[in-house]
């Protein structure tokens, strides 16, 4: 089922606005969890930096996926969605105190630990409460990934992680602290991954880490392999389901567990990208000697990823029916780069038609500024717009 986009259910709203369609959440969540019951050691934590919409966390919560955060405040937000603590992991390379002591008052399930001095301050700050925080241990793997610069996240070369060599070392000096519990290793390589051969090389990566470990008698709990799987963004209506059963088959295949070990997910755009757009109103069709533009009331400030990772969204024309025509599709924000695309068909567009940005579930509000004075935009489920 692709996403249902309804023109005559957005007449009375207000654009440019965001439409989740829920039935296409719900049988992602279904896709997932069809997957992952079938391995009893498998744990999925939705990646909240995706999409931190409260309708939407929600239907995530109902699921029964965890969570993992990257700051104080998605933790916030995702308790205010009914999300238990004990499912929260929380990763990011530059924890702030009242961070680290909002996970520990909240009782996380664990802390991904990207560096010594972090290990130091959350074992402290520990310490003053009288409380003993878990940890996993973000290793960089230097694993590349097929994916834009911007969002790999696996080399030597990126700010995440501790680096390979250092491993033992740092997990011996947890084992020292009388305030922090070491449990495991995460890993994540990057973003919008479609190649499963990264994913097979990670597995293959942590299989020797692990062998490293065990000769030291290093047992390991928790393997956190992050997240990274892409979605469709050329095809979002004839693919809206992404390739979980490929991903998870690669580590059930590729990846040697030891007894008792837990496998942990941390997906996100692969969760909610497909079920969500962006909708705009045209303002203006204006044309020059050389083309067409299709000037659109949503800029850069409401979906940044096109301008900021030269980003492809399909856009249609929700309005219009007859012949195409080609347009370069801008919006009103007063930079070059805020256009969605260049010298694409579309149905011939007129002002006040109602266009639509496909799989912007990810990425999108969540990232949307106040840039220019704008307004941010809202967000819709179609639950609440039958």
């Amino acid at each position: 089922m692709a996403i249902q986009l309804n023109v005559e259910r957005f007449a009375n709203l207000r654009t440019p606005f965001y439409y989740y369609d829920t039935n296409i959440l719900r049988q992602t969540l279904d896709a997932i969890n069809t997957e992952t019951k079938k391995h009893d050691n498998y744990f999925v934590h939705y990646a909240v930096k995706a999409n931190a919409n409260l309708k939407v966390l929600k239907v995530i919560n109902e699921a029964g996926l965890g969570i993992d955060c990257v700051s104080g405040g998605e933790i916030e937000q995702v308790l205010k969605a009914g999300f238990p603590a004990d499912k929260i992991v929380f990763a990011g390379v530059g924890k702030s105190d009242w961070e680290i002591e909002l996970g520990l008052d909240k009782g996380i399930f664990c802390f991904n630990v990207e560096s010594i001095p972090e290990l130091e301050v959350i074992n402290e700050i520990a310490a003053s409460k009288g409380k003993v925080a878990t940890v996993c241990f973000r290793i960089n793997p230097n694993v590349g990934a097929h994916t834009h610069a911007n969002i790999t996240t696996g080399l030597a070369e990126n700010k995440f992680g501790i680096d390979m060599q250092d491993m033992e070392k740092v997990i011996r000096l947890a084992q020292g602290m009388k305030n922090v519990q070491f449990k495991g290793l995460h890993f994540h390589i990057g973003s919008q991954i479609l190649e499963m051969d990264d994913f097979i090389a990670l597995a293959n990566r942590i299989n020797e880490l692990q062998d490293k470990l065990e000769a030291a008698g290093v047992h390991i709990e928790i393997i956190n392999v992050g997240g990274g799987l892409g979605v469709d963004y050329d095809n979002p209506q004839g693919n809206p389901i992404p390739n979980f059963k490929d991903y998870f088959a690669v580590y059930d295949k590729y990846l040697k567990l030891r007894p008792g070990q837990t496998v942990h997910f941390e997906l996100g755009r692969a969760v909610v990208a497909q079920c969500g757009a962006l909708i705009t109103k045209v303002n203006y069709v204006k044309e020059n000697a050389i083309k067409k533009f299709a000037i659109v009331d949503a800029g850069f400030t409401d979906l940044i990823r096109p301008a900021l990772y030269d980003a492809h969204h399909r856009i249609i024309n929700l309005s219009s029916s007859e012949a195409e025509e080609t347009y370069d599709v801008v919006g009103p924000i007063c930079e070059s780069s805020d256009t969605f695309d260049k010298g694409i068909r579309l149905p011939k567009t007129h002002r006040g038609d109602l266009i639509a940005l496909l799989s912007a579930g990810a990425y999108g509000e969540i990232m949307a500024s106040s840039y220019n004075c704008r307004r941010l935009p809202e967000g819709y489920t179609s639950d609440e717009l039958l």
